[in-house]
């Protein structure tokens, strides 16, 4: 394997985990996973990840985002996320990919940042709630919308990433 080879996977993998972390804080990870594969198939002329793979990863894209729209129309209360919330979220996803990998191996990584990832961020959050006078907290049943939201989608990100790479490694 050629250094521009493992440079191009290395950029190639840390997108996809870009693509999880960013489903956290309500932001369109599943069509950065998306166009991240797609470009991948497009410089490998398609010969791994065919159309069909590509037409269902958009399906999957468009699901989660659609799951997101709804999730958020029908919250009034978002939370508005600190720089201590994105710093333990990236430090849960990583505690969580350490506590898996050796379990489960590639998968263990991948489930273990969204697990992980989920796991910082509500945590940061809860203490956060705690902290604020009652009239201005998010309402529990907002936080348990927004966990499940998150973990729709991060689920959806992990069956789309593990749908290409099977692909991908086949």
């Amino acid at each position: 394997m050629s250094f521009f080879t493992a440079a191009a996977l290395t950029i190639f993998f840390l997108i996809l985990f870009l693509g999880i972390f960013l489903n956290f804080f309500g932001l369109p990870g599943t069509v950065v996973i998306f166009f991240d594969v797609l470009m991948f198939s497009a410089f490998t002329g398609f010969e791994q990840i065919g159309f069909k793979i590509i037409l269902i990863l958009f399906f999957c894209a468009v699901a989660a985002e659609a799951v997101e729209f709804y999730a958020v129309a029908d919250e009034s209360d978002q939370p508005v996320y600190s720089k201590r919330s994105v710093w333990s979220a990236a430090a849960g996803a990583l505690t969580g990919v350490f506590l898996l990998t050796p379990f489960w191996g590639g998968p263990g990584a991948w489930t273990g940042f969204v697990l992980g990832g989920l796991t910082g961020l509500l945590m940061t959050e809860i203490i956060r709630q705690y902290r604020l006078k009652p009239p201005h907290r998010t309402l529990r049943h907002a936080l348990v919308s927004i966990t499940g939201k998150n973990l729709i989608k991060g689920f959806i990100s992990l069956f789309m990433i593990a749908f290409s790479l099977a692909h991908i490694y086949s």
